[in-house]
């Protein structure tokens, strides 16, 4: 579990897409196998969480059914549990994967709709040690990306995740066991991304942990007119930002490059006159 000091030092989460149709990876990681070779290589990369996800979170993404979702997370959670002595978060917004996966010994369960699915909220109220992550997303990803629009896209972020942290704290969950997540790229233009980048901290002043991810994000493609699999340099460049602002887990494709520039950056931070 996430001890009480473990993000002193802001952590890698590795991304482990065990879906045909993911945005970046879909594909390579589909089979039992395939996953759990990527989740070892993570883990010599130097990862410290390992985030399954079984179910494509992509503009204009199809939803699966619960029954194919657990199909594809929970025989990889077992298998890196039984091997692996790494943190393991699952990216679900199905509260019947939450419970299962929490069974299975999942330590996180990262929700892109921040448990406000039916039942989802009592799925992680049941365990007394699951952490969470409650993410911003305008909009469902079918169709998020479709004109979003705030009047206001910091204040009213900041509503939505502090009113969120609220129901869990309603129900009982411990606020240490709560992480927000601004939603990069989930309903947000690239001018609402680049403000959300450069007014970051005014979420992890809130007094939680601040997880993002943005690696090979569409504004990286935007900006630097590049493709998925040439977004490296610009996912660096902004995971060093997020750590700068205060963020403690930065979740990424590329963990090696990652690993290394965080650790470069948390040392200048930390450096002393």
């Amino acid at each position: 579990m996430f001890s009480e000091n473990i993000l002193q030092i802001p952590k890698v989460m590795g991304i482990l897409n065990t879906t045909p149709d993911s945005f970046s990876d879909g594909g390579y990681f589909f089979s039992k196998d395939s996953a759990l070779k990527r989740a070892r290589q993570m883990v010599e990369e130097g990862a410290h969480i390992i985030d399954i996800g079984g179910e494509s979170t992509r503009p204009g993404a199809q939803s699966i059914s619960e029954q194919e979702e657990l199909d594809r997370v929970i025989p990889v959670l077992e298998k890196l549990r039984a091997e692996l002595p790494i943190l393991i978060s699952v990216d679900t917004s199905k509260a019947e994967v939450m419970r299962e996966s929490i069974s299975k010994g999942a330590d996180m369960i990262n929700d892109i709709m921040a448990l406000r699915n039916e039942d989802s909220l009592a799925a992680v109220a049941a365990s007394d040690k699951v952490h969470i992550c409650l993410m911003h997303i305008q909009g469902k990803p079918r169709s998020m990306q479709q004109n979003p629009h705030y009047e206001n896209v910091i204040n009213e972020i900041k509503t939505f995740l502090l009113e969120r942290v609220q129901a869990c704290l309603d129900v009982g969950i411990a606020a240490n066991r709560l992480f927000i997540d601004p939603g990069f790229g989930f309903g947000k233009t690239k001018a609402h991304n680049l403000l959300l980048m450069k007014q970051l901290q005014m979420f992890t002043e809130l007094g939680y942990s601040v997880l993002v991810g943005l690696s090979r994000k569409s504004l990286i493609g935007q900006i630097l007119n590049k493709p998925v699999t040439e977004r490296l340099y610009g996912s660096l460049a902004l995971a060093v930002l997020a750590v700068y602002k205060g963020t403690k887990i930065i979740r990424t494709h590329d963990v090696a490059a990652t690993v290394d520039a965080i650790k470069m950056t948390h040392a200048v931070l930390q450096q002393t006159d």
